[in-house]
């Protein structure tokens, strides 16, 4: 196996920046390598697999690869068609969401190779799981070319032990296979004790030192360090579940069990008011019906397998809405700190704000986990964020995200693959709804996750919220070693920081709110949508009925031509804002209110746009092109998503 050599046949498709480039290769011109020709970056899952195109999930997905690239150059079956073997493009290939169909793609329409300056991590574990060749040696490209065949170790080599294994193995499945019959074994952690970060001790807790036995625990792990970890929490959503499901019954077989099903949890969450928005154009193409087997999949398999399902909530008969998006729902009622938990969701890492590691994987890791419990997992180095002191009025952790995603070390990529550890005064002077935005949106550096040590805010929601005794919630919280090694540290004044906004395209394009407002008064805005995972928490309700209350006691409402949309993040949100009367203020100030759903924020739902000329202010965590409607979206905090609202432009509320 190791002496295997790869033969890549098919030409190679290069993303350029000049769109006319692309559109003259997918109609049969073949380009040379030109290194100074400038090559596409920031290309999100949105672009390679659009949330529609994410309805199917078996070898369709083929005929829409890369449909949802901006300039719109490639159509249905370009890719399958156009006899590409690989697919070259700039920084950040895959960023965004972790849906396996991206990948999944790529390769059913051919490809075998994909070549990028950087790439995302769960990208491309996604990748290596389903057999998809990745690569950041440009030097590849003219070999290739030439018709050479390349060894596999140049596509394992700077790889972990067990990614290079499942990279000669072809695949996740084939290597599991292996794995537990005794063909092959990760390596045995050696790691001396050492200091370790917060995510280092909870790691080390979860190592299975044996797959037979499932004995776990390590003496200590450092970055690098490749093994199998015992999970305590698996969910997964509509969106992902039924893909999941059919990766795991044909390999494991239709009769397969999940293990422990009672630390397993299903949602409807992501589609539910997709009916709502689908354009006639998809409802043509038997859309409708193919999202709606979406959640009958999942609610079979969760039937047959005994799992927890989170499903829709009717009121007089009418479905008004989710039980909750999944994010909202763990952190309200399932993990707890010192925990390991997975999702079929980049966001998963929310649930860091409670002291736990929880992070994104694809349907293959999460039909392996189904089985086994385990999820593959290489140490992460960790960049840790101190923040001090004291927000200033208007100024909310959203804002605090937007700069720290605006800086160098995520712009340039360096932050790909990374933990960032949340510490400081500054965080814990939040309150846990503010300090999950910051975890939440860990994702948008490329971070493998987001964390943030547990304290008594913790211990004080976990006995509030679930009447959970306090001493064995402290039990429960790791705490970093003092000594700990961090790739880089940041200390930032949270003080200095004031309203940010990240501009169209990616949620790294941070900058102060006031550089928007030149002699033409700022931004026009279309709509405001104050909701999803990132903003439809109960803190945020606070602000949205903060400034609204305001501009109802002035007399103002919602600006004529600009539509308001709140919606909550669980129903038990829903509540508190019903008991603290904000929907009543809500409803005054002209807004529109919506049940809990992923909605907007995946173009699912109220509040997408839909022509390129609008433009949208939004408090949701991702603002990639195409992700919420053709419209621009600038992404910002609850504050501004209301005051804006009342101003018709993007504005600070202390403008209104």
């Amino acid at each position: 196996m190791a002496n295997e050599r790869v033969r890549i046949d098919g030409r190679i498709l290069f993303l350029t920046e000049d769109e006319t480039l692309i559109d003259g290769q997918l109609h049969g011109e073949d380009l040379a390598w030109d290194p100074n020709r400038a090559l596409m970056s920031n290309i999100s899952t949105d672009e390679l697999t659009p949330g529609w195109v994410c309805y199917y999930y078996d070898e369709i997905l083929a005929r829409y690869c890369l449909i949802g690239l901006r300039g719109g150059k490639v159509g249905m079956d370009a890719i399958r068609n156009g006899g590409f073997g690989v697919i070259v493009s700039g920084v950040s290939k895959g960023c965004g969401s972790s849906r396996e169909t991206a990948p999944y793609s790529e390769l059913k329409a051919g490809v075998r190779l994909i070549v990028a300056k950087s790439i995302e991590k769960i990208y491309r574990q996604n990748a290596d799981n389903i057999g998809l060749l990745t690569s950041t040696d440009f030097e590849l490209i003219d070999r290739i070319q030439k018709g050479e065949s390349v060894p596999i170790e140049e596509f394992t080599k700077g790889r972990d032990p067990i990614s290079a294994k499942i990279i000669e193995y072809g695949g996740l499945f084939a290597y599991n296979r292996a794995r537990l019959g005794g063909e092959t074994s990760p390596p045995e952690i050696t790691t001396p004790a050492r200091p370790m970060t917060l995510s280092e001790k909870i790691l080390a807790a979860h190592v299975i030192k044996d797959a037979k036995s499932g004995t776990q625990g390590a003496l200590a792990v450092k970055p690098g360090d490749a093994f199998f970890a015992r999970t305590d929490v698996r969910f997964s959503h509509e969106y992902v579940t039924p893909m999941a499901e059919s990766l795991f019954t044909s390999e494991m077989g239709k009769d397969a069990r999940v293990a422990d099903p009672e630390s397993v949890w299903a949602f409807r969450d992501h589609l539910t008011f997709l009916d709502l928005v689908m354009p006639r154009a998809h409802r043509e193409m038997g859309l409708k019906e193919q999202a709606e087997k979406l959640a009958l999949v999942q609610e079979n398999f969760t039937k047959r397998q005994n799992i927890n399902l989170y499903g829709e909530i009717y009121r007089e008969g009418e479905l008004v809405g989710s039980e909750a998006i999944c994010h909202n729902k763990v952190m309200e009622e399932i993990a707890l700190p010192g925990q390991l938990v997975i999702g079929t969701d980049s966001h998963s890492c929310t649930a860091g704000a409670l002291g736990c590691f929880s992070f994104g994987v694809g349907s293959t890791d999460m039909a392996n986990a189904w089985y086994t419990k385990d999820v593959r997992v290489t140490v992460p180095e960790t960049a840790k964020f101190v923040l001090e002191g004291t927000l200033r009025p208007g100024v909310c952790a959203k804002d605090v995200m937007l700069h720290i995603l605006s800086q160098d070390y995520f712009k340039s990529g360096k932050g790909i693959g990374k933990v960032l550890e949340f510490a400081g005064n500054g965080v814990h002077r939040m309150n846990l709804d503010e300090r999950a935005t910051l975890t939440n949106m860990a994702v948008e550096a490329g971070g493998f996750t987001g964390i943030i040590e547990a304290d008594e805010v913790v211990v004080d929601y976990l006995v509030t919220q679930r009447n959970i005794d306090a001493e064995s919630v402290r039990a429960r919280i790791v705490r970093a070693d003092e000594g700990a090694m961090y790739d880089a540290t940041f200390t930032m004044d949270v003080g200095a920081i004031e309203p940010m906004v990240a501009t169209p395209g990616d949620p790294r394009n941070g900058v102060p709110l006031r550089d928007l407002v030149g002699s033409s008064g700022g931004v026009r805005i279309d709509i405001a949508y104050g909701g999803s995972c990132t903003g439809g928490k109960k803190t945020d309700m606070d602000m949205y009925a903060a400034v609204l209350k305001d501009a109802v006691a002035r007399g103002k409402k919602v600006r004529e031509g600009v539509r308001l949309y709140i919606q909550f993040g669980s129903q038990d949100i829903r509540r508190y804002a019903q008991g603290k009367g904000y929907i009543d203020i809500f409803r005054a100030a002209g807004a529109e209110l919506l049940d809990p759903s992923c909605g907007a924020c995946i173009k699912a739902g109220p509040g997408v746009s839909h022509s390129p000329e609008q433009v949208t202010v939004s408090a949701v965590n991702r603002n990639f092109p195409g992700r919420s409607g053709p419209g621009k979206v600038y992404l910002a905090s609850p504050l501004v998503v209301a005051a804006s609202a009342i101003a018709g432009r993007i504005a600070r509320p202390d403008e209104i």
